[in-house]
């Protein structure tokens, strides 16, 4: 049947008009509205850093002189800079040092605080304290400590043992610094704290029912489990033994003989000291990000090898 012309242009005005924006589309206006603060602050005070400082490490630049393009220079002068290869070798070794350190005490100090006891909401607190307390000082305490007429060598003199330049002698500044690192194991303990929180009783339980010990216990069920906290912890622990930069400042000022002669703290002394080589400071941080980028990428593509995740597909 045919419409009348009135019919039609009533059914022309009655057809239900489109929105014109989609609940979708306003869930994603929102969702850009609620990070902008985030994006415009990463962009001006993240990003834009370090673009710029990408284009100053291609140049010659002292903050008193408009910057001089020179390519590839400044990365090429590394190649034969001994206190670069010094600060690498310092921090490389600290490295090696303190993850396994934080690695394995972190663990062992979230077992012992694992344990049902009396007042172990109070040495949990004690044990996580340094690690909220200000670097400077902490230092500050240590190198009472370590001071020649300080407790450390006041014990050795104890017990008949002759005492030590601790942060004043090349052989023991850098043992030195890595005993203050001790200090902060609770942050990792915690941490591993929370993961044994989430290791299922019942599994546990099993365990001892098919007459598992409590070594078998903690490597077949334990660990396992706690990989993914492991993994975490590992990579934090990377990254913040390259950017140590507080204690070597403080204690020892990279001496004596540059045996405490960090990367950032190098890096610090080129920007900041002069004659102000912002341009070649410039390069040592885009080689010290990258350097930190190829480590953490290289534990990220280990970690399908021995991380473990519940109830992941095998």
């Amino acid at each position: 049947m045919r419409l009348l012309p009135t019919q039609r242009d009533t059914a022309i005005v009655t057809r239900p008009l489109r929105t014109r924006w989609s609940p979708r589309r306003r869930e994603a206006l929102a969702f850009y509205l609620f990070i902008s603060p985030w994006l415009i602050g990463f962009t001006l005070f993240t990003l834009g850093p370090m673009l710029a400082s990408l284009g100053i490490s291609f140049t010659e630049y002292n903050l008193l002189r408009p910057p001089r393009f020179i390519g590839l220079r400044n990365y090429e002068f590394m190649l034969s800079d001994r206190q670069f290869w010094k600060a690498l070798e310092v921090t490389a070794l600290y490295t090696l040092a303190y993850v396994p350190t934080e690695l394995v005490g972190g663990l062992s100090l979230a077992l012992l605080m694992n344990q049902q006891r009396r007042g172990i909401r109070l040495i949990r607190t004690i044990y996580y304290l340094p690690s909220v307390l200000s670097g400077m000082a902490f230092v500050v305490v240590w190198m009472w400590l370590l001071h020649p007429n300080g407790l450390f060598n006041g014990v050795l003199a104890s017990i008949g043992l002759p005492g030590q330049r601790w942060l004043t002698s090349p052989n023991t500044a850098l043992l030195s610094l890595w005993m203050m690192s001790l200090w902060g194991l609770g942050r990792a303990a915690v941490i591993y704290l929370a993961g044994l929180k989430n290791v299922p009783k019942e599994m546990i339980e099993a365990a001892a029912i098919d007459g598992a010990n409590v070594f078998q216990t903690f490597f077949r069920v334990i660990l396992p489990l706690l990989s993914p906290t492991i993994f975490f912890n590992l990579v934090l622990s990377i990254i913040s033994t390259f950017q140590t930069f507080t204690s070597a400042f403080v204690a020892t000022n990279g001496g004596p003989l540059n045996s405490t002669l960090f990367y950032v703290l190098y890096l610090y002394r080129v920007a900041f000291e002069p004659p102000f080589r912002m341009g070649y400071a410039s390069a040592l941080a885009w080689v010290l990000f990258l350097a930190v980028l190829a480590l953490t990428a290289l534990v990220v593509r280990s970690a399908s090898r021995w991380v473990f995740y519940e109830g992941a597909r095998s």
